[in-house]
């Protein structure tokens, strides 16, 4: 009976070993997974890549290749918002943006609800290793940047992953307040929509460009729609291989 109960509780342990790797989020046990040929499935499928001769930059690179820092496409993009300052009709449009990212990368977005974090505050990477997109509204005193014609920052934070490949595991991206106002929204909603938009395109992984038709020129020109180097350059950020 001894030995018959020690070897139940062997395999119990084993049973609760195998749920944890399968099922625990974190990053550590994705690389346990993958080494075991564990590896995950994309949850949305991935966009079409059409080079229709635009303009698209990344914001990173892998080490020694030209290809694309993104997120893994295999887990949700978790967000959360700020509410602090965000003026009337901002919340639908800041829906209404991520939909249209999601659908540029075939990246899963997931609403983790109210927040009072702030973007980029403190440590941009947490101890252990990942944490929600923080979107939030602000001003120049807070965030420097803003002003000078700069009315929203957007970017993320990348970690090595399996076999060296870095994935992005966190980021921010704030709207200044006296740009992003109930009155702007009411007026301009394509506008500003446009604006969380190309904010957005940074968090996943894109850089600026010099051509104005493209809704990543680097100056706000009255752009609202995704130009062909914008939707190339989403498709293959987030036509990434699952971590």
């Amino acid at each position: 009976m001894p030995r018959q109960s020690t070897a139940f509780s062997v395999i119990v342990a084993g049973v609760l070993v195998c749920a944890v790797v399968l099922f625990h989020p974190s990053a550590q046990m994705d690389a346990v997974r993958q080494l075991v040929g564990l590896g995950g499935e994309r949850l949305l499928p991935a966009p079409a890549i059409t080079a229709r001769g635009g303009a698209f930059t990344f914001a990173m690179t892998q080490q020694g290749s030209d290809e694309p820092v993104g997120w893994n496409p295999c887990n949700t993009v978790e967000y959360a918002v700020n509410p602090a300052g965000m003026p009337d009709g901002a919340r639908p449009l800041v829906d209404r943006a991520i939909a249209r990212i999601s659908a540029a990368t075939g990246l899963e977005f997931e609403d983790e609800g109210d927040t009072d974090r702030r973007p980029f505050a403190g440590s941009f990477i947490s101890l252990g290793g990942s944490g929600p997109v923080v979107i939030g509204w602000g001003d120049a005193a807070e965030f420097p940047e803003l002003g000078g014609g700069v009315v929203g920052l957007g970017g993320a934070a990348p970690k090595d992953g399996p076999g060296g490949r870095r994935y992005y595991v966190t980021g921010g991206l704030v709207l200044d307040t006296e740009v992003f106002t109930a009155a702007n929204i009411a007026d301009r909603p394509r506008v500003m929509e446009a604006i969380v938009v190309h904010e957005l395109a940074h968090v996943v992984g894109l850089g600026h460009v010099a051509e104005p038709m493209e809704l990543m020129f680097g100056d706000n020109n009255g752009q609202v729609e995704l130009g062909p180097g914008d939707r190339e350059g989403l498709a293959r950020v987030g036509s990434l291989p699952c971590r």
